[in-house]
C-alpha cells in the first residue's frame, strides 16, 4: 500500500520528506511484524539481535561493550537483555580469566538451536522482502548504505 494511503496524507512537501516518512513508517512496520513473529518463541527483537551477534562470535566470547557496539538498537539495555537470555538458558556469563572486571558472554547450544529454528521455519520471511527481486534487494541495500554514509 502506498504511504499516502497508509498514513492518510495525500500531499508531502517534497519527495525528500515523503521518502523520509516512508522509511520511518516502513521500519516500524517491519519491527511490529518481527515482534509478533518472535512473541510465540518468548523472544524480543533486541534479544534476537544479541543472539545473532553472539552466534557470529561463537565460539569466542563477547563482552557487553561489544554487544552494545554491534546492536541494531543502540538504545537497548544490553545488560538487562543478557540477564533475560541467561534466565532462559540461551546464553552464559562467566568472569573473564584475563580481566576479572570483565564478563564473557557466550551463546549456549539452546540459543544456537533457537536461531536455527527461527531461520528454518521462515519466521523472518513475513517481512514481505520476498516481494523484491535480488537486483531490487541489492539496490535497496545500496541506497540505505548511501543514506547512512552521508554522516561519515
Amino acid at each position: 500500500m502506498r504511504i499516502e494511503d497508509e498514513i492518510k496524507q495525500p500531499i508531502f512537501r517534497n519527495e525528500n520528506q515523503k521518502a523520509h516518512i516512508n522509511l520511518v513508517f516502513t521500519a516500524g512496520w517491519l519491527q511490529l511484524r518481527q515482534a509478533a513473529a518472535f512473541k510465540p518463541l518468548g523472544l524480543t527483537l533486541p534479544q534476537f539481535n544479541i543472539l545473532r551477534i553472539l552466534r557470529g562470535q561463537h565460539p569466542l566470547p563477547a563482552t557487553v561493550a561489544l554487544l552494545i557496539d554491534r546492536m541494531l538498537d543502540k538504545t537497548s539495555n544490553a545488560s538487562r537483555i543478557v540477564d533475560r537470555l541467561e534466565e532462559k538458558k540461551l546464553v552464559t556469563r562467566t568472569v573473564c580469566p584475563a580481566n576479572r572486571r570483565a564478563v564473557d558472554i557466550r551463546i549456549t547450544q539452546a540459543g544456537l538451536d533457537l536461531l536455527e529454528t527461527i531461520e528454518t521455519t521462515g519466521v523472518l520471511e513475513h517481512a514481505n522482502m520476498s516481494r523484491l527481486s535480488e537486483a531490487e534487494l541489492r539496490q535497496l541495500n545500496h541506497l540505505l548504505d548511501k543514506i547512512r554514509s552521508a554522516e561519515e
